[in-house]
């Protein structure tokens, strides 16, 4: 079943391990019950030691890394997805794990100087690229027509960097 309720015709061959496991962001996306968010979940709790136990500056360069990395394995294995799984497979997470990092980046550099981790931005990262992810306001769902696993992809990219930018505007203005 793809993310839009429609079934898709789909190959018999089984699924190579590596290309599964990269696009269901390391099997979490078969988890019952909005594997999305699963996707998103996973992305921040690989994320939380990271920023908690490295430098700043560290931590902000190794999550870009991380992202742009899994960002093009992500489309790698999810444009293979859809061969096994049909259109944009409810099961294919890789693009919510991305997609959460990127909503995390600005928390990293703006927590530079405060004592106390700012839990809030990290909580708040994940409740807006969540509801940016499912709302997709400014045209962010015309990135869903792109094709295969960059369609997937890039809606999750923008409501990343959607998220990001209301974080580092809130830091700004609060």
């Amino acid at each position: 079943m793809s993310k839009s309720g429609k079934s898709c015709p789909v190959t018999r061959e089984k699924f190579p391990l590596l290309p599964k496991l990269i696009a269901t962001s390391f099997g979490v996306g078969f988890l019952p019950v909005a594997p999305g968010t699963w996707g998103a979940l996973l992305a921040l709790l690989l994320w939380l030691p990271l920023y908690l136990y490295a430098s700043i500056w560290v931590a902000f360069w190794l999550t870009l890394t991380a992202t742009i990395l899994y960002c093009i394995a992500g489309t790698w294995a999810s444009t293979l997805s859809e061969k096994y799984w049909g259109k944009d497979p409810v099961v294919a997470c890789a693009d919510e794990t991305v997609g959460q990092w990127i909503a995390l980046l600005p928390v990293v550099p703006l927590s530079a100087g405060v004592n106390a981790t700012p839990w809030w931005c990290v909580i708040l990262s994940f409740i807006l690229f969540r509801a940016f992810d499912i709302w997709k306001p400014l045209g962010i769902r015309k990135l869903e027509r792109l094709p295969g696993g960059v369609g997937m992809m890039a809606d999750d990219i923008a409501a990343g960097i959607l998220a990001g930018f209301v974080i580092f505007l809130i830091n700004i203005l609060y």
